[in-house]
């Protein structure tokens, strides 16, 4: 053996180091968390109850309420605790619901294949091949105008999504050799489902759904905007953001706050979204 081969063989294998968590992503999970602690505990951080003081009302910000008052005298930092409550809890039964209803139907279709996936994906088609935000509406203004009514009219337009990429996952883990080997043995297919297909079409879906979230909450929004989501007394910073359109040359922080917390409500998920896409779907990892 020469010395260049001695000196070769001294070397170890360079081992691939573990991917450095994205500090985008950990600061969107940290906002998160934040929000999501203000909205549990709004009722001991929020400064005032959540109702009209006629002798306080249109303050600006200041001392004694730090992001003013609106036209009823409520205080504005209080009303923006509670709608992360109202706002956070309809992002999380809008993705509940879709992904339930959605995740088992795509299952189904990418597992069964044949008809059962032709017939599936055929209804899946028809609900994507109108806008989202339009359908909502279109549900919304049919529905009593309500908190329910906006949990309904974006789950029924949110879960094709869902669908499609359960099917196309589980599609490919039903032609992997522990699937076929399970088959080989009898095992049922429900039983092959639960305990094969599904567990691992869930990453993705995970993924899906934290991408999903602000787009969620701004669609929520939206509704409450237009005066078909939640309403008074409701604290909800679409319906907030409503209310202030209308003062905004002379109160301009009625509805300069709340929009401010559906931005960054969104910008926060997307971050997380983002990072988790990057760290557990190996198609966007980058080969360094």
């Amino acid at each position: 053996m020469t010395s260049r081969q001695e000196a070769t063989a001294e070397v170890p294998p360079r081992r691939r180091l573990p991917k450095v968590p994205d500090r985008f992503a950990a600061l969107g999970a940290v906002l998160i968390v934040l929000i999501v602690l203000a909205a549990v505990m709004a009722p001991w951080l929020a400064p005032y109850p959540d109702e009209p003081r006629p002798l306080e009302g249109s303050l600006p910000p200041g001392a004694a309420h730090w992001f003013g008052t609106d036209q009823l005298g409520r205080d504005v930092l209080t009303r923006i605790l509670y709608g992360a409550r109202t706002s956070l809890s309809i992002a999380v039964s809008v993705l509940a619901v879709s992904a339930l209803a959605g995740v088992t139907l795509g299952v189904v279709a990418g597992y069964a294949g044949g008809w059962v996936r032709d017939v599936i994906m055929r209804v899946t088609d028809v609900f994507l091949a109108f806008p989202a935000l339009l359908l909502s509406l279109a549900l919304a203004v049919v529905l009593p105008p309500s908190v329910t009514t906006v949990i309904l009219a974006i789950a029924v337009t949110w879960w094709p999504w869902y669908t499609r990429l359960a099917a196309s996952v589980a599609a490919s883990i039903a032609t992997r050799p522990y699937v076929d080997a399970a088959r080989c043995l009898g095992v049922p297919a429900p039983l092959i489902v639960l305990r094969h297909v599904l567990p691992n079409s869930l990453t993705p879906v995970l993924v899906q759904m934290s991408l999903d979230a602000g787009g969620v909450i701004l669609t929520a929004a939206a509704l409450s905007y237009l005066g078909l989501g939640a309403q008074e007394p409701t604290a909800e910073w679409g319906l907030m953001v409503q209310q202030g359109q209308t003062l905004f040359t002379t109160n301009w922080w009625i509805g300069t706050f709340p929009g401010l917390a559906i931005l960054v409500t969104a910008f926060a998920f997307n971050l997380l979204g983002e990072g988790l896409r990057g760290a557990l779907d190996p198609r966007a990892r980058k080969v360094t």
